[in-house]
């Protein structure tokens, strides 16, 4: 892989990133084969998967398991670490809470966006209850692409027990990753009323 890219999420250009950045941004669904990206220096930004580069992270080459018989005795292959850009898309709705903090702007076109997403009630200022068969980083991609570079949003599914967000600092972003990722058991248990 070349040295770094420029990603260009909602026409502002973030960046550069290392080729370790981009790669923990793919396992993690925050870049996707449809997001934007270009050398530096480049004036052109061009999707993600159609870089030479980068696609492998997309479209991994696997012959030896293209090789093998499609029927095997073996057990199924350990699900790849972070979240694939069809997670969620099994057929099967789930259920999130979208919240967005708009600042730059009308929220107008990130509602109608929400509410192509599928089913949707707005329940509080700037947050919605929405039904798709989505994953929640792909919620969060198409969202993004109406927010201003001081808006936040925040996206949980509800469902499956994930969340994804976009713009916040660097230090909320570690303490929501702290939060999440805390298991259950670690939690303080509340006493039963």
């Amino acid at each position: 892989m070349s040295d770094s890219w420029i990603v260009s999420v909602g026409g502002r250009a973030y960046g550069p990133y290392s080729v370790e950045q981009i790669q923990s941004f793919a396992a993690e669904g925050r870049l996707i084969p449809q997001s934007l990206v270009a050398k530096p220096g480049d004036t052109e930004f061009r999707p993600a998967g159609e870089d030479p580069s980068l696609a492998p992270l997309f479209f991994p080459i696997q012959p030896a398991a293209m090789a093998q018989p499609m029927h095997t005795d073996e057990p199924a292959a350990a699900h790849k670490f972070g979240r694939s850009e069809t997670e969620g898309q099994d057929g099967k709705r789930a259920h999130f809470v979208i919240m967005a903090d708009m600042k730059s702007g009308s929220i107008a076109g990130l509602e109608e966006e929400i509410f192509n997403l599928g089913p949707a009630i707005p329940i509080l200022p700037q947050v919605w209850l929405v039904s798709c068969d989505m994953s929640v980083s792909g919620i969060r991609n198409i969202l993004m692409q109406k927010l201003g570079k001081l808006d936040l949003l925040f996206v949980v599914d509800a469902t499956r027990d994930k969340a994804s967000w976009f713009n916040f600092s660097p230090e909320a972003d570690t303490r929501i990753r702290r939060l999440w990722s805390r298991q259950t058991e670690n939690m303080p248990q509340r006493a039963a009323s």
